[in-house]
C-alpha cells in the first residue's frame, strides 16, 4: 500500500489481458495437467479473475477402478478452491454420465438445493473433492473444455442496463445474453436450453453474474477467455475515453490519508461490537480515491454489489463516512450503531422460515472520502480480499456507468445467496479459528532470539505481528522468513529503535494502519552491559536506562492508546520482558540490573493504570538465554564469564545450567511460551504479576 497514490481526474482504463499459454510447458501435460495449467494462467492474472472467483472444467477419459472400462469424467474446479494457486486434487472428478442422469430427480427450480445433494453419488474414484454450486453449468453443456470467469470488464456489462445491448455490439450474436439466475442447477438447464436453441454462441453472458464459454481444447479454451475479457476492455475504455468517471471528483485525495487510516482504524475497531475481534486492512489505490471522492460516489455505493462472487465478501452495502467528522467519536459509534441497526432490518425484512441465524451485523466495508477504503473481517487476508473485492467492485460500477445504469443484486436476491442453507452448510464445515485470531501483536527486539520465538508463537496460535527492530537488515529477515512460514498477510516489520520517540510512534502507526490496532504488546528489546561500579561510565549507565527503562516507557506510552480501545472486546495486554537481575542483585552489572528493576516496577505502575480500561500488565522475567540470544553474542557474554572467572565458551552455559535448581538451559522458546501464557485469555485475571523463567533461582524467588 502506498500512502501517496496518485490519482488522475479522468476515468481509470480497464486492463487488457492477453494470452500467457507457453506451448512448450503444455507439451509435457498430461490432460489433467492441461485443466491445471489452463486454471493456473487463468487465476493467476488479476485481469481475468479474482481470488476463489470462477471455475474451470474439463471432460477427460479415464479408466473405472472399478470396470477397467474407459468412461468420460467430469473434472471441475472444487467447491472453495482458487483456481490461480490450485493443485490437480483441487478439482472434483464426477462421472459424466451419473451427473447427466441426474436430471430425472429435478422438477424445477424449487430442487436446485435437492440436486446438490445428488453431486456426491457421481463422484468418480472416491476422490474427496466436493464439487462446487456451478457443477452444472460444465456437466449440461456438450462441450469438452468450459471456462466460466468474472472479471471486472465481464461484471460491468453483466451488470448494466446497457449490457445486453453492449454484448450484441461487441460480438455480433456470437456471444448469447441469459437473465440473472442465482448460481445452481436451474442455471445449468436454462444455459444448456438457451445453447442448444443458439447453435451459433460461442458463449454466453450471465446477466449479474459473468461469462461462460467453451472449445475443443484446453488452448483453444483458455486464448478464447482471455481474448472475450480483452474485447470487453477494450470496448469499456472507448466508452469510457477521457471524461471523469463517477461525475467528476468533488474530494480531492488527503495528502495526510496514511496518518488518517491510522488513527482511525483503532477507533472503528474498538467500536465494533461481537462475538469475535476484527482484523483491518486499507487501501488507498486509484480506485479506492477515485470512487469515494467522486460525485456519485454515495448514490453507488448505497446500491451495494452486483457479482455474488463481491457481494459474499463485502456485505448488502458499505459503511461511509464524512471526511470532516472522523474525530467524533459519538459521530463514529452512532454510524456503527445505525449500520448494525440497517443490517438487522434487512434480515428481519428478506429471512425465510429456515433462514440461518443473522450473522456479525458490522459492517466489512469502511469507505471515506480523500482517505479510501478500509475493510475488517475476523483475519487479515479476508479483509484484505474484502478490499480487494470492493476494488472489483468499484471497477465494475464504473464500466456499467459508462454504458448505461448500475444494476446492483436485489436485495432479496442478495439476502438469499449471503443465507443460502448450502453457503450456511460450508461455514459450518470450516475448522475453528486458532485462539489468536484476530489480536494484533507488536514485538519490540522482533529480530533477536525471545523477540522472534515470541512472534512465531503468536502467529502460529493466528495473531497478526508487527515485528519492531533497530537492525533493519536482521528485522527483515525474520519478517520475510515468517512471512514464508505463516504467510505474508500476517506479518509486517518496522524499523524502530526504542528510544527514538518518532520510530516508537511510526511503528505503533504501522500496527493502526496495517492491522487496525493492537491487542499486545512485549516489549523485549533490550541491551546488557556488565562493568564494576567504578568502571560504569555516566554514557553506559544511560544506555541502560534508555533502553530498558526509557524505552518500555515510550513504548507502552506509544500503545496506550491504542489498547484502551479495546477494553469492550476484553481488554488487552502488555507483557515486559524481565530479567532475574531486575528481581535478584548482580554485582559488576548495577546498571543493567537496576534498569531492569525500573522496567519491572514501571510495569507494576502501568498494570494500576491500565486496569480500568482493560489492560494488563505483567513481567516474565528470563535468566541465562543464552542460545539464540543476538545480546549473549556479544560483549555481555565475555563481560558476565569474567565476572564467574570461567571461559566463555561451553564452560559458560554449563556454569548456568548447573547455578539453577533444575540444571536445565533456558531457551527463547521458553520465554514465548509464558509470554503467550500472560498475552492470552488463560491469563485473562492475571495482572501486575511476575513469571520467572530462569530453570530456579531462589535469589530470584519474588517476596
Amino acid at each position: 500500500m502506498n500512502a501517496q497514490t496518485p490519482i488522475s481526474p479522468a476515468a481509470i482504463p480497464f486492463a487488457v489481458p492477453t494470452s500467457r499459454w507457453d506451448d512448450a510447458v503444455a507439451a509435457k501435460l498430461s490432460p489433467a495437467e492441461l485443466l491445471l495449467y489452463r486454471s493456473n494462467l487463468l487465476g493467476s492474472d488479476l485481469t481475468v479473475t479474482n481470488f476463489g472467483g470462477g471455475n474451470t472444467s474439463a471432460k477427460l477419459i479415464e479408466v473405472d477402478p472399478l470396470s477397467g472400462e474407459s468412461v468420460e469424467v467430469l473434472w471441475v474446479k472444487g467447491s472453495g478452491g482458487d483456481i490461480g494457486s490450485m493443485k490437480l486434487d483441487g478439482f472434483a472428478t464426477l462421472y459424466q454420465h451419473k451427473l447427466l442422469a441426474l436430471e430425472k430427480h429435478y422438477a424445477g427450480p424449487d430442487d436446485d438445493d435437492k440436486m446438490v445433494g445428488y453431486l456426491p453419488h457421481c463422484t468418480f474414484n472416491l476422490n474427496g473433492r466436493a464439487a462446487s454450486i456451478d457443477t452444472p453449468l460444465h456437466s449440461l453443456l456438450p462441450f469438452a473444455h468450459v471456462d466460466h470467469v468474472h472479471p471486472d470488464a465481464i461484471i460491468a456489462l453483466a451488470a448494466s442496463s446497457g449490457g445486453e445491448a453492449a454484448t450484441l455490439k461487441i460480438w455480433g450474436g456470437k456471444i448469447g445474453w441469459l437473465g440473472w439466475k442465482r448460481p445452481g442447477y436451474t442455471l445449468g438447464v436454462q444455459l444448456r436450453d438457451y445453447v442448444a436453441a443458439n447453435p451459433q454462441v460461442e458463449g454466453v453472458m450471465l446477466a449479474g453474474h459473468g461469462i461462460i464459454c467453451w472449445a475443443d481444447s484446453a488452448k483453444a479454451c483458455y486464448e478464447h477467455t482471455v481474448q472475450l475479457i480483452a474485447d470487453a476492455a477494450n470496448y469499456l475504455n472507448g466508452e469510457l475515453g477521457d471524461a471523469p468517471a463517477f461525475g467528476g471528483q468533488v474530494v480531492a485525495p488527503n495528502p495526510d490519508r496514511a496518518g488518517i487510516a491510522a488513527d482511525l482504524m483503532p477507533r472503528l475497531r474498538g467500536l465494533m461490537t461481537g462475538a469475535r475481534r476484527k482484523v483491518g486492512h486499507y487501501s488507498d489505490d486509484a480506485e479506492a480515491l477515485e470512487f469515494t471522492g467522486s460525485a456519485e460516489f454515495e448514490r453507488l455505493a448505497a446500491l451495494g454489489t452486483s457479482c455474488p462472487d463481491h457481494f459474499l465478501r463485502t456485505k448488502i452495502a458499505p459503511l461511509t463516512l464524512d471526511p470532516l467528522r472522523l474525530q467524533d467519536d459519538g459521530y463514529l459509534a452512532e454510524k456503527l450503531a445505525d449500520y448494525r441497526a440497517m443490517y438487522a432490518a434487512y434480515y428481519e425484512r428478506c429471512k425465510r422460515a429456515n433462514s440461518p441465524a443473522i450473522r456479525d451485523p458490522n459492517p466489512v466495508v469502511v469507505l471515506v472520502p480523500g482517505v479510501g477504503r478500509i475493510t475488517f473481517a475476523t483475519d487479515k487476508t479476508t479483509a484484505r480480499l474484502a478490499g480487494e473485492f470492493y476494488g472489483n467492485a468499484i471497477n465494475v460500477m464504473r464500466g456499467a456507468e459508462a454504458i448505461g445504469s448500475y444494476i446492483a443484486l436485489d436485495e432479496q436476491e442478495a439476502f438469499d445467496i449471503e443465507y443460502w442453507l448450502l453457503e450456511e452448510a460450508k461455514l459450518q464445515r470450516m475448522p475453528a479459528p486458532k485462539p489468536q485470531v484476530g489480536r494484533i501483536a507488536l514485538v519490540t527486539g522482533g529480530a533477536g532470539g525471545i523477540g522472534a520465538a515470541t512472534a512465531a508463537r503468536l502467529l502460529a496460535d493466528g495473531a497478526c505481528v508487527v515485528l519492531a527492530d533497530r537492525d533493519a537488515t536482521a528485522i527483515e529477515e525474520v519478517r520475510a522468513g515468517f512471512a514464508k512460514q505463516f504467510g505474508k498477510d500476517v506479518v509486517r516489520a518496522a524499523v524502530c529503535d526504542v528510544t527514538d520517540e518518532a520510530q516508537v510512534k511510526a511503528a505503533f502507526d504501522l500496527a493502526a494502519r496495517e492491522f487496525g490496532g493492537l491487542d499486545i504488546l512485549v516489549a523485549n528489546a533490550g541491551i546488557a552491559s556488565s562493568a564494576p561500579i567504578e568502571e560504569t561510565t555516566v554514557a553506559l549507565w544511560r544506555k541502560n536506562y534508555d533502553v530498558l527503562a526509557e524505552g518500555y516507557f515510550l513504548t507502552a506510552r506509544a500503545a496506550w492508546p491504542l489498547l484502551r480501545r479495546m477494553k469492550e472486546q476484553g481488554g488487552t495486554s502488555v507483557v515486559f520482558i524481565g530479567s532475574k537481575n531486575g528481581v535478584a542483585a548482580a554485582a559488576g552489572a548495577s546498571a543493567y540490573a537496576s534498569a531492569k528493576a525500573a522496567a519491572n516496577h514501571l510495569a507494576r505502575c502501568l498494570a494500576l493504570e491500565g486496569a480500568p480500561f482493560g489492560i494488563r500488565v505483567n513481567t516474565v522475567n528470563p535468566d541465562a538465554v543464552i542460545k539464540g540470544s543476538r545480546i549473549w553474542d556479544g560483549d555481555w557474554r565475555k563481560e558476565r564469564a569474567g565476572a564467574h572467572g570461567i571461559d566463555a565458551g561451553k564452560e559458560l552455559e554449563e556454569h548456568y545450567r548447573q547455578r539453577s535448581m533444575l540444571k536445565r538451559d533456558v531457551l527463547p522458546a521458553d520465554i514465548a511460551e509464558a509470554v503467550y501464557f500472560l498475552a492470552s485469555d488463560a491469563s485473562a485475571k492475571s495482572t501486575g504479576n511476575m513469571i520467572n523463567v530462569d530453570a530456579g533461582n531462589v535469589q530470584a524467588f519474588t517476596r
